[in-house]
């Protein structure tokens, strides 16, 4: 059976608040947990009125002692907006703490829109190309000690240094990731909820091209996509439409807060947004358990992923987790016995 993942923006509803969103996905985190999910990460996005998810690192802490047996990571860090040691030295301190149960998804986009990527590196070595390569590369020359010795960074050691770095999944929407995270023996996370690229030829790409590494020994291909279920076909659409007016909104420029089914339901749709809607509607998977279940097992399938990773951006905190609860129960997840907790050490 097809193992299933969770990847949470932390939505923010209209009339409600960013930070009661981030204990949502504390919340929904438990949910999931006790319910038999395998993975639940975190977004990282910046200056949007509708994400709370902006550090994701910060909140894989706190899901991880929240929780005792998914694994928790990052969907993804978007490594241009950080120095590579940093994120080295945090995802080190997390596995520390968490050992066997971190995740390091890494992405090549800002995750928000140019002048706030600017606002966010502006006191690093900002370049007007694609830096993604060169970050990653040090990235892994640093883990691995990988620099020569008359390099200035020889001597540069993530901290703490006795602690191996969590599990590298490359985040991507195109070919591109595909192909790095196969060449290097890497996992693979395609972006299917938003990419207009094929998803299964990125994800066949991958696998075909796959190399083992020391971390890696098989391919893993994770497909994340979005999906709403409810008890009936009709539920799951009404709960689909905060997601149809978010997506045409987008397509304008605007990041508000998700809107009530009422309020979607409601919206004065122009024949351009409702052609947009329908091209979206193809990308997500909405009905009752049974056509859910259906829908996802076919995209897996096709594209061969290793686990199915899914998104339900949608307005009512309660109806997403019995969306979550649902989707379970059709793939009839279980829980797994629950994982021993690290002891924190005693004071010297």
């Amino acid at each position: 059976m097809i193992a299933l993942s969770i990847l949470d923006l932390s939505p923010v509803p209209a009339g409600g608040s960013a930070a009661q969103s981030l204990r949502d996905s504390i919340d929904l985190a438990r949910h999931a947990d006790a319910l038999g999910y395998r993975r639940y990460w975190l977004a990282e996005h910046h200056n949007l009125a509708n994400i709370a998810s902006s550090a994701p690192d910060i909140m894989i802490g706190q899901i991880a002692a929240a929780t005792r047996n998914m694994r928790v990571g990052s969907g993804g860090v978007m490594l241009p907006n950080h120095a590579p040691l940093a994120v080295l030295e945090r995802f080190k301190v997390l596995e520390a703490l968490f050992p066997g149960r971190i995740d390091l998804g890494i992405g090549r986009a800002p995750g928000t829109d140019h002048v706030t990527s600017i606002a966010l590196r502006r006191r690093q070595d900002i370049r007007d190309e694609d830096d993604f390569l060169d970050r990653f590369q040090e990235l892994l020359l640093l883990e691995n000690n990988g620099y020569p010795k008359d390099h200035p960074f020889h001597s540069v050691h993530a901290m703490p240094n006795d602690v191996a770095l969590p599990p590298i999944v490359l985040l991507g929407s195109s070919d591109y990731s595909a192909q790095l995270a196969a060449q290097i023996g890497a996992g693979f996370s395609f972006a299917h909820h938003f990419a207009g690229h094929d998803a299964e030829h990125a994800m066949r790409l991958y696998r075909d091209r796959f190399q083992p590494s020391e971390r890696l020994k098989e391919p893993l291909a994770i497909l994340a996509t979005a999906a709403v279920v409810a008890e009936t076909p009709e539920q799951a659409e009404r709960l689909a439409s905060t997601i149809d007016l978010n997506f045409v909104r987008r397509a304008k420029g605007v990041y508000a807060p998700l809107e009530s089914p009422e309020v979607a339901l409601a919206y004065d749709y122009s024949p351009i947004d409702r052609e947009r809607i329908r091209k979206n509607r193809e990308r997500l998977a909405v009905g009752s358990p049974a056509m859910v279940k259906a829908r996802l097992t076919e995209l897996a399938t096709a594209t061969q992923a290793d686990e199915i990773m899914v998104t339900t951006m949608i307005h009512d905190h309660a109806a997403r987790k019995r969306s979550y609860s649902l989707l379970a129960e059709a793939f009839s997840v279980a829980p797994s016995r629950a994982m021993p907790q690290p002891q924190p050490a005693a004071a010297g």
